[in-house]
């Protein structure tokens, strides 16, 4: 009996160490994914789709650098000009916004270089220069826009002319293959994640800078209708 419990033993560990075995067998022939490799499995598509990121990510950075620039002014600047408008020293309220860079600075010059005419005047000045500076600091961000609607596209291209490539392929073996289909899908399907992932990406920068510009441009409005009120105080 006890030689019949041993033999048992043995033979379920014999049948074990063969699964062990089979498992590590199999886990060692499958090849590992690395994400470089994946990239280079997609396609020529792959190509245009750099060329995307690459012209979103550096779109991106100049916009940040000089939106960013733009929205640091002095927080005495209205405080300055006020004063130099009520001491009469006009001139030197010029000689402050021009020595400043900021997009308000340069609007507020074009007010202060036309005190004297109509408001309506002043205002039209400072509205056709703060419509220019706003449009400076929005240019090359509807880039970004276009971008993250060209990207996810052109990756679902690049995964149908894969789909289309592999039955046709099909066709001429006259056999279906169940590896080759699903490798030659799991790699063509790459071209439309990273196309979802650059769009995702450019739509997100997209906001971040609209987001920014609009924060000047509200300073800027309330700066100009402040600037506008001041001139139409009593004695002014």
């Amino acid at each position: 009996m006890i030689a019949l419990i041993q033999g048992a033993n043995d033979s379920l560990n014999k049948i074990v160490d063969t699964a062990n075995n089979a498992s590590q067998a199999v886990t060692a022939a499958t090849p590992e994914l690395h994400f470089i490799d994946l990239l280079f499995k997609g396609g020529w598509v792959m190509i245009p789709l750099a060329f995307l990121a690459f012209a979103g990510l550096v779109i991106f950075v100049e916009r940040y650098i000089t939106i960013r620039k733009a929205s640091k002014t002095e927080s005495n600047l209205m405080l300055h000009i006020k004063q130099y408008i009520h001491e009469g020293r006009l001139d030197n309220a010029i000689t402050l916004c021009r020595n400043n860079s900021s997009p308000l600075a340069r609007m507020l010059e074009k007010g202060l270089k036309r005190i004297g005419r109509p408001i309506k005047d002043i205002e039209a000045a400072i509205e056709n220069n703060g419509k220019l500076e706003v449009s400076k600091l929005e240019k090359n961000i509807g880039i970004l826009g276009i971008i993250a609607g060209i990207a996810p596209m052109l990756g679902f291209v690049g995964t149908i002319i894969g789909v289309i490539t592999i039955f046709h392929d099909v066709s001429i073996k006259g056999a279906i293959e169940i590896g080759t289909i699903s490798g030659g899908l799991y790699t063509k399907m790459i071209t439309s994640a990273t196309g979802l992932i650059i769009g995702i990406i450019a739509y997100v920068l997209y906001h971040i800078l609209n987001m920014m510009v609009e924060r000047i441009i509200l300073r800027m409005e309330t700066d100009a209708i402040e600037f506008i009120d001041l001139l139409e105080e009593p004695g002014k």
